[in-house]
């Protein structure tokens, strides 16, 4: 933020941290001639990371919306222009929902101006990709006068193109060389720009799959006495309203081998040549959501009752599901969980997170034929699938911890006695 004029202040894009460099502005909240208060939701604002509200930090009349919705805008870029009262506040330094504020404003819930509608986009705002925005340009179409038909309000590239082919005057005269030819176009190929989550994903993956030679290791093990517990808990008073799947029991299997092999949990410093080992267990939960793959984290996971971890894996799940994940719940992992068995599949390979040793995989729990005690009998039985960094654990190590996962969900009464 920086004064251009008297009484004129710009609200510029805050730092987001973790690399990140911009963001997409999905939706205004407000337009100009709005009154904001100091702490106010102006826009809503897509990072690689999350879908955040982003608050502004001084009161005033906004004067200028300088980014449309649909646009990448970089960090530091004037956002908004706002006109203070004469009698204007100090300034508190702008921050992005998820990463805190300042002292003075802790506690403080965001206030909406009267008259203002929280969580919808401004009227007149115009929802549309930015080579959705470069199309309707280059055709001399204005959004404005689109009415959109997908279920968000975002203009689509047909809409553009419809509208242009209604038009005689859609294409404006070129001047200089004719442009090289554009590529034929198949009518029955869509393209769909890559930003946002699968972008970053995208970049993580491709990353971690060339830098971190991958070993993935599996077992099938009956887990018919883990599906009874997961029963007996749903029938506990201590349990009643909380969630408790099987889930939640092959995570407190694996911070149980991670607490006896606590050399997996760590992470390799390339620029140092050192492996830093953590003291800490930082869960990550992949989560399928609209949005894309994200991997939340359950801070401190070893320091938790089954109870709490129920609570907290919950929260986590939906939370991601419903695109209020913070930036900062997706930093700092250094285990990860993945479930998919949620998808009928019994097993995989999967990739590690960038900067952790190990990810562990659960397939579909299902009845099948198998020995028990010396009888061929119908058990429920899962594969899991653990993929490591081979420069941090070896075939050993990560064979124990495997194994120890796989005997505490076979005989689930050694989550008390291994502990």
């Amino acid at each position: 933020m920086a004064e251009t004029a008297a009484r004129l202040r710009e609200f510029r894009m805050p730092d987001v941290g973790e690399g990140l460099t911009e963001a997409e502005l999905l939706t205004w909240y407000v337009r100009p001639g709005d009154t904001v208060t100091d702490g106010q939701t102006v826009c809503e604002i897509e990072t690689a990371k999350a879908v955040v509200e982003l608050p502004i930090p001084f009161d005033g009349t906004v004067r200028e919306l300088r980014c449309a919705a649909g646009q990448t805008v970089a960090v530091g870029a004037v956002v908004i222009t706002v006109e203070e009262p004469q009698a204007a506040p100090n300034p508190r330094q702008s921050v992005l929902v998820g990463y805190g504020v300042a002292p003075e404003a802790a506690g403080r819930r965001p206030r909406i101006a009267a008259g203002a509608t929280a969580r919808r986009p401004a009227p007149g705002s115009v929802l549309a990709k930015p080579p959705v925005r470069k199309l309707a340009r280059d055709l001399g179409v204005d959004l404005a006068a689109l009415r959109p038909s997908g279920p968000d309000g975002v203009i689509t590239r047909d809409e553009v193109r419809a509208a242009a082919g209604d038009r005689s005057d859609a294409v404006p005269p070129r001047t200089g060389p004719e442009p090289p030819p554009a590529p034929a176009v198949d009518p029955r190929e869509t393209r769909v720009p890559v930003c946002g989550v699968r972008r970053a994903t995208a970049a993580a993956v491709t990353a971690s799959a060339f830098t971190a030679p991958h070993v993935t290791e599996f077992v099938t093990v009956d887990v018919t006495r883990t599906v009874k517990l997961v029963r007996d808990l749903r029938a506990e008073p201590e349990f009643a309203g909380r969630r408790v799947g099987p889930l939640l029991l092959v995570a407190r299997a694996l911070l149980v081998a991670i607490e006896r092999h606590p050399e997996i949990n760590a992470s390799w410093d390339e620029a140092a040549q050192e492996i830093v080992r953590k003291d800490y267990v930082n869960l990550g939960i992949a989560a399928a959501t609209p949005r894309g793959l994200l991997v939340p984290t359950i801070k401190d996971a070893h320091t938790l009752p089954l109870t709490a971890l129920a609570d907290a894996l919950a929260e986590l799940v939906a939370a991601a599901r419903a695109g209020r994940t913070t930036p900062a719940a997706l930093t700092g992992g250094t285990v990860t969980l993945t479930n998919i068995g949620v998808f009928a599949v019994d097993s995989g390979t999967p990739i590690l997170p960038p900067g952790e040793a190990a990810i562990l995989a659960v397939g579909a729990i299902g009845s099948r034929p198998w020995v028990h005690k010396k009888r061929v009998t119908p058990r429920q039985v899962v594969t899991l699938s653990l993929s490591f960094d081979h420069r941090l654990v070896d075939g050993e190590l990560g064979s124990k911890v495997l194994a120890d996962v796989a005997a505490v969900l076979e005989r689930p009464h050694r989550l008390i006695a291994w502990r």
